[in-house]
C-alpha cells in the first residue's frame, strides 16, 4: 500500500539529436549540489575550525588540566558569576521559549450511504425541486460534469428529500451528525476523556445557531464548567487554519492542555433554490463533511502524537474592496439567500497566496532558495535586469501537500503556480473526486487520504493552504513525529483506498 513518487527517466528522442542541457542530468546534480552547499554551509564552515579546536586540546598533557584547575580556584568569584549568569540564562530561555504544540490525532466524518449523492441523483432532484429554470439546471448539469466530483458525495437528508425540507430542525440535525461522528471516533482513537478538553474551538461559516454549536459539543460530552470555548462563523473555508493558529496562542497561555477543534459546514439551511449562476456554483460544489482535531502542549504526548505545528501564517486582504466582496452571503432578486461567488475570485485568490507565501517563505525556504529569490529580485529591481521573478521551489521545504479542494479550477491554477507534480496534487484531487468540497475540513481529509497511502515518514514536513471569504489565505505547516503505521489507522479512506487515484476526465458527461 506505500506509495512512492513516480520518477520518469529523461531519454532522448534519438541518438542523434543534441541533448536538451537544461533537463541534463549533470546540470541536475549541479543544482543538487548548490543546494546541498548552501544548506549545509555552516557545517562545512565550521567542521574545519572544531577539527582543529580538537586537536589543540589533544596536546593538553594531565599537568596543563591541573594548572587550570589551581587557576579557577583562585579566582572563585569569576566561577560563581559565570555559573549564576548560565543559569539564569538556562531559565530564561525555558521559561520564554513557545511551547510546542502536538497534534495528537485526528478524524474526518464519513456519511451513512443513505446520504450518498451521485451527481445523477443530483440533477434529478434538482429538476424535481420545481425552483429552477431549465437554463440554469443546464448550467448546473455543465457544471458539474467538469468540477472534479465523482459519484460518491455526500448531501444531507433534508435537501435530498423530495421536496427538499430545509429547517433549523434539520440543521441541527445534520451538525449533529457531522461533530458528534467525528468527535466520538477522535475519543476512541485518542483515550482521552471528554472532562480532559480545556479548549473547544468550533469552527462552520454559513451557519450560527443559539445555543452555538460549541456549546451543543459541552452539552453532549458534558465538559468540564471552565472549559474555554470559542465559536467561529462567517470565516468561509479558510477558518479551519485560523482555529489551528487560535488553539497555538490558547495553548501557550493555558500549559498542560488538550484543545479539540471541529472544523465543518453545513449544506441544510445554505442550499440556494434561485436562479442566480453566480449563486448556483457553490449547490454543485459544496458537500456534506466534517473533521475533529486533538492538540496538545503536554510534553508527554509527544511519543504518541503524529505531528509537531511548525508554524501557521495567515493573510488577511479584507481592507481591499474587491477582495471583500468577492465572496458574499446575499439575497437575490427574489429574495433567496445564497453565496455570490465573483468572477474576480481567481486574481483575488491568486493575489492572497502571493502575500502569504511572500511570508511564509523565509520561514520554511531551504537558504539556498532564498538566496536564488534575492538575487533575481535585487537583479530586477535594482539594476533592472530583464528577468522572470524566481518562484521558490516549495518542494524543497515539504514533502507533502494539503491544499484546499475548493473546485477543480483552483487546483489547477495552484499546481501550475507553485509548479508542483501530479503526485503532490493527488490529495487534493481525490479528496474533491471522492467527498466534494467540504469547505475547512477538507484539508483533513487530504492528509486522511496522505496517511493511509503510507506516504507519511518520520520528519517528513507538510503543507496546509486553504483560502476563505473575506478574503484570506491560511497557511499551517506540520512536521511528521512517526511513520504513519498505515495497518492501524482508521479513516474514511481505509475500505477503498486501494481503488485510488482514479483518472478524472476534464469533462465527466451525466
Amino acid at each position: 500500500m506505500t506509495d512512492t513518487r513516480p520518477d520518469t527517466p529523461l531519454m532522448p528522442q534519438s541518438s542523434r539529436n543534441l541533448p536538451d542541457f537544461k533537463k541534463s542530468v549533470k546540470l541536475k546534480y549541479v543544482k543538487l549540489g548548490y543546494h546541498y552547499l548552501i544548506t549545509h554551509g555552516m557545517y562545512l564552515f565550521l567542521s574545519p575550525l572544531v577539527v582543529l579546536i580538537f586537536a589543540q586540546l589533544s596536546t593538553f598533557s594531565l599537568q596543563d588540566i591541573y594548572d587550570l584547575w589551581e587557576h579557577l580556584q583562585y579566582n572563585l568569584v569569576s566561577v560563581i558569576l559565570c555559573s549564576a549568569l548560565l543559569v539564569f540564562l538556562s531559565t530564561l530561555y525555558f521559561m520564554t521559549r513557545p511551547r510546542p504544540v502536538y497534534l495528537v490525532n485526528f478524524s474526518c466524518y464519513k456519511p451513512e450511504e443513505s446520504h450518498k449523492c451521485t451527481k445523477r441523483i443530483f440533477m434529478d432532484h434538482s429538476r424535481m425541486a420545481g425552483s429552477f429554470s431549465d437554463e440554469n439546471l443546464e448550467f448546473q448539469r455543465k457544471i458539474l460534469e467538469r468540477s472534479g466530483l465523482g459519484d460518491s458525495t455526500y448531501l444531507p437528508e433534508a435537501v435530498l428529500n423530495i421536496p427538499p425540507n430545509p429547517s433549523m430542525k434539520e440543521a441541527r440535525k445534520e451538525a449533529a451528525a457531522v461533530m458528534f461522528g467525528a468527535i466520538d471516533e477522535l475519543f476512541a482513537k485518542t483515550f482521552v476523556k471528554p472532562k480532559d478538553i480545556g479548549i473547544l474551538i468550533v469552527n462552520c461559516s454559513l451557519f450560527n445557531p443559539t445555543p452555538s454549536l460549541s456549546a451543543m459539543i459541552v452539552n453532549q460530552y458534558k465538559l468540564r464548567g471552565n472549559i474555554k470555548s470559542y465559536n467561529l462563523g462567517g470565516m468561509g473555508c479558510s477558518a479551519g487554519l485560523i482555529s489551528i493558529d487560535l488553539a497555538k496562542d490558547l495553548l501557550q497561555a493555558h500549559p498542560n492542555s488538550y484543545a479539540l477543534i471541529i472544523s465543518m459546514e453545513n449544506i441544510t439551511l445554505n442550499w440556494y433554490f434561485g436562479n442566480d449562476r453566480s449563486k448556483l456554483v457553490s449547490n454543485c460544489l459544496f458537500r456534506m463533511g466534517g473533521a475533529a482535531i486533538l492538540l496538545s502542549n503536554k510534553s508527554c504526548d509527544k511519543r504518541r502524537s503524529k505531528y509537531r505545528l511548525v508554524t501557521t501564517v495567515r493573510t488577511n486582504k479584507a481592507a481591499d474592496d474587491k477582495c471583500f466582496s468577492c465572496v458574499t452571503q446575499e439575497e437575490d432578486a427574489n429574495g433567496k439567500i445564497g453565496v455570490t461567488l465573483s468572477k474576480d475570485l481567481m486574481a483575488v485568490a491568486g493575489d492572497a497566496l502571493k502575500t502569504n507565501i511572500t511570508t511564509l517563505g523565509p520561514l520554511v525556504l531551504p537558504t539556498s532558495e532564498q538566496l536564488l529569490f534575492f538575487t533575481t529580485l535585487v537583479g530586477k529591481k535594482l539594476f533592472k535586469m530583464k528577468i522572470k521573478p524566481y518562484i521558490p521551489d516549495f518542494k524543497l521545504a515539504f514533502e507533502h501537500f494539503c491544499i484546499h479542494a475548493g473546485g477543480r479550477a483552483v487546483l489547477d491554477e495552484l499546481e501550475k503556480n507553485l509548479q508542483l507534480s501530479s503526485w503532490h496534487m493527488e490529495p487534493s484531487r481525490m479528496t474533491l473526486y471522492r467527498f466534494g468540497n467540504t469547505s475547512s475540513s477538507s484539508l483533513w481529509y487530504e492528509l486522511a487520504y496522505t496517511e493511509a497511502k503510507g506516504r507519511i515518514k518520520k520528519g517528513d514536513r507538510m503543507w496546509q493552504i486553504a483560502f476563505g471569504s473575506g478574503f484570506k489565505c491560511n497557511s499551517a505547516v506540520w512536521k511528521a513525529l512517526k511513520t504513519i503505521n498505515v495497518a492501524k489507522e482508521k479513516s474514511p479512506w481505509m475500505d477503498e483506498i486501494d481503488q485510488f487515484p482514479v483518472d478524472v476526465p476534464r469533462v465527466s458527461a451525466i
